[in-house]
């Protein structure tokens, strides 16, 4: 429960989200929470880490097949393109 409280004042304060008013002619796209542990060289749990992520997948073709919803990119990433 700490973690999810963390991820979501996060994204508060990083201002990742706005809530705005859907459109009439739109459906939403949900949410789920996506859970990780992570470990320890020595195999004793180092953190809890979770991720509220949009579901994509509920997504049709043609309609809004091609909108983005906030990508995030690693360091590691922005690194090798640099």
């Amino acid at each position: 429960m700490q973690a999810m409280q963390e991820e979501m004042d996060s994204i508060q304060r990083n201002d990742t989200w706005k809530l705005t008013k859907l459109p009439h002619d739109k459906e939403k796209i949900g949410t789920k929470w996506v859970y990780k542990t992570k470990f320890n060289s020595d195999g004793s749990v180092e953190r809890h880490k979770e991720r509220l992520v949009a579901k994509g997948f509920t997504q049709k073709y043609g309609i809004d097949y091609e909108e983005t919803f906030a990508p995030v990119a690693r360091q590691e990433t922005i690194r090798m393109l640099i």
